[in-house]
This record gives structure tokens, sequence and C-alpha cells, in this order.
């Protein structure tokens, strides 16, 4: 090989490194890497107790908002994924699926929760990964309270759903006011529900509430979220001289509570908030004897929003059963999400917080707004309790507020005259 044949292959090598090195350089360099930053999906986290039905309907409403959003090209050119972590109904492996929420699988939002006593635990973890967290399940007033204790911690912190406890309590009180005592003319009730920290938080509101609106309030009782045998209860509660019962329950076994009301033909209504009772199948479940009980909801297939009825017609053909309430909330959070993003121009969690405080959005239920904790705001227009009894057939009718009203009041079968 001649001597400039070598030069021209070393100067040939020499140019294709330097196109090499050029490329990579372009490559690597941050306008490169912001660009396909900018491309990759952004990771919902959902922390929920996945082997319940609120859990279930949780993800099943994010995957079809995720679907339908990643079919419109996304938001600002990314795309949407999720992944699970089962939170269960313990504080400590709630802290773990936030853990590897956030450390693990780096996502870039949370949506989920159901028991409050869980999110509360999950709280400092989620305030440290600085990562936004909308609560779809948890009622406490304390998870959103944290927000105005410490904004600069707690701002990632927002509650789509549901109104918290102390909201249903005065929701359960104008119910009473206004149905029980005003329509069918109950005055005397009795308030049980299970011993949770919920709980515990709505009953003094509720017991004073419905004393002020002239309820005699002949029984106050709360009983161990484990209970299997509610026969004592439910004789106190006959012996009490009440009219109607008022439950407040979610982890109780509300299957057995209804089973067991039933087959003794206790000669007292009931309803209130019963969450396992607003499941899709709950009266199919228990064989029909849930007949009468009236279960506060935020949702049932009625025109309660131009979204509501097409959103339960589309769930059900992606799930056996309609949906529960987190499902609702659920569903709303992605959207509500979204539209920030789009609102700040950019997905930086600052700008997007800005954002999702201004939110005004048309939910499944009713119009979603956050106060200053951060908390969805109730009212007229706004996310409140409805109230639906389930009659003949598995049929749910939405009984209050009157302007929804859907059907009228039946009592169970062995009191009817």
């Amino acid at each position: 090989m001649s001597y400039s044949t070598n030069f021209r292959s070393l100067r040939r090598l020499a140019t294709a490194s330097a196109l090499l090195g050029a490329l990579l350089g372009v490559m690597a360099s941050p306008q490169a890497l912001a660009q396909a930053a900018n491309t990759k999906p952004i990771r919902i986290g959902v922390p929920t107790s996945v082997q319940l039905q609120v859990g279930r309907d949780t993800l099943t409403a994010i995957k079809m908002a995720v679907d339908d959003i990643n079919k419109k090209g996304g938001v600002l050119g990314r795309k949407f994924e999720f992944v699970a972590a089962d939170e269960t109904e313990n504080p400590e492996t709630g802290i773990s699926a936030i853990k590897k929420l956030t450390a693990d699988e780096k996502v870039d939002l949370l949506i989920g929760g159901y028991t409050s006593g869980v999110t509360l635990a999950q709280l400092p973890h989620i305030s440290a990964a600085k990562t936004i967290y909308l609560g779809v399940g948890a009622a406490s007033p304390s998870i959103t309270a944290k927000v105005k204790q410490d904004y600069d911690n707690y701002k990632y912190i927002f509650r789509v759903g549901p109104i918290n406890a102390a909201h249903q309590a005065r929701s359960l009180v104008d119910y009473i006011s206004n149905f029980v005592i005003g329509e069918l003319g109950y005055k005397n009730i009795a308030i049980v529900g299970e011993n949770a920290k919920w709980v515990q938080d709505l009953v003094p509101v509720l017991a004073k509430g419905a004393k002020d609106v002239g309820a005699d309030v002949k029984l106050t009782e709360l009983f161990d979220t484990q209970t299997s045998d509610f026969s004592p209860l439910l004789a106190k509660v006959k012996s009490s001289g009440a009219q109607y019962m008022i439950v407040v329950l979610s982890h109780a076994s509300s299957d057995v509570f209804a089973k067991q009301w039933h087959d003794a033909q206790v000669p007292v209504p009931y309803g209130g908030i019963d969450v396992k009772s607003m499941d899709g199948d709950f009266y199919s479940r228990i064989g029909g004897k849930a007949i009468s009980e009236v279960a506060a909801n935020f949702a049932v297939r009625a025109p309660l929003t131009k979204k509501t009825v097409p959103f339960f017609d589309e769930f059900k053909k992606n799930s056996a059963n309609y949906p529960v309430y987190t499902a609702f909330f659920a569903y709303d959070s992605v959207y509500i999400y979204a539209e920030a993003v789009k609102r700040a121009g950019s997905f930086d969690t600052d700008k997007v917080i800005k954002e999702l405080e201004k939110t005004k959005f048309e939910g499944v239920g009713g119009e979603i707004t956050f106060d200053d904790m951060h908390d969805v705001q109730t009212g007229k227009g706004k996310m409140n309790l409805i109230f639906a009894q389930w009659q003949d057939k598995g049929e749910r009718v939405v009984l209050y507020p009157k302007e929804l009203r859907t059907g009228t009041f039946i009592l169970p079968p062995w009191m009817k005259k």
C-alpha cells in the first residue's frame, strides 16, 4: 500500500470518527435529552385496594380515561400509562405501595386511595416524593387539612372525591331533616356505624345536626369493623323505639349486616352511608336482601350531568358490574390532571398544581372545584351525596335530593300494610 493511499484511508477514518462523534454529541446534548424526555409516557401510579371492588373499579375507570386520551394523541405530545400497587386496608402496606410507585416505578402522578387511615399514613411519603396525589376514596377531613397547615410540604395533595366526612354528615342531616322527618314523618332515629377514623369524624357532627333539625336520636353506637354477628345491635335498635336507622359503614361487612337485618325482619327501615352497598352488584350479591335499603352515593345511572349516563354505559362494557364511587372520581381525575397540564403548557409539578387549584370541571357526578385546602367542594351543582334506594329486581331509584328524584320510597316487604 502506498503512503498516499494509507493517508487517504486514515483521513476517511478520521472523518467518519468525527461524524460519529458529532452525532453522539447531538444525541447526548441537553436539547436532545429534553426532547426524548418530552415524548416518554406520563406514568400514573394507582395505589388502591385491588382486591376490593373499589380498587378494581378504580383501575377500570383509569384505563378508560387513559385509552381515550391516548387515542386523541395524549397531552402536549405525551401519552399516558398507569401502574397499580396494592395498598390493601393496612397503613404499613399503604406506605410500601407509595414507595414502590414513587421510588421504584418513578411515576409522575398518583391517583387512588380508599381508607382514610391508610391515606393519612401515606401523606408524609407522598410529600417527600413531591408527587401530585389525586385522592378518590378517603373521606377524613384531616387529609386535606394538612394542605392548609403546611402548604409547602402538602400542596401535592388534592381530594377529587368523595366529599369529606364532615360534608357527608351535613348531607345526611339534610336527608334526615327533609326526607326522613319531612316526607316519611319518622322523628325517632338510631345511628349506628363502624369504629373507623372517618366515622369517628362524622358521627358527632351527624348526631348534633340530627337533634338540631328535630330528630330524637334514640341510639348512637359504634361497632368493631370485624363484627360478624349484628343480632345484638339490631335488637338494640328495635327496642330503642327508633323508626328509622341511619348506618355509617365502609370496611365492615355490609353484606352480612343487610342479610341479618332482612332475615330478622327488623321493623325499622334503614339507609345512610354504606360503601359496599354502593356496589353495582350488591343487590344480586346478597340475594335481593337489600330491598328498600337507601344507600348514599355520588352517582347512579341517572342524568345528574351530561356525562353520568354515558360513563355508566361505557363502564358496563368494560366490566361485569356498574361502577362504585371511586371509579367516578378516578375517571374524572385523569381528565382534571390532563386539563391542568394543558392550561399550564407544562408537566412541571408546581405549574400544574397552580392550575389544579383553578379547576372547574364537569364530572360524572357534578361540578368539581377545590377549596383552599385542595378539598373538593360541595353545594348546588357541585359534588353532593345523593340517596338511592334498592328496589325490586335490583333497580336503584334516586329519592333525594328531590330535584333529582327518579322514583318513590318503598318500605321493607314485611312492613307493608
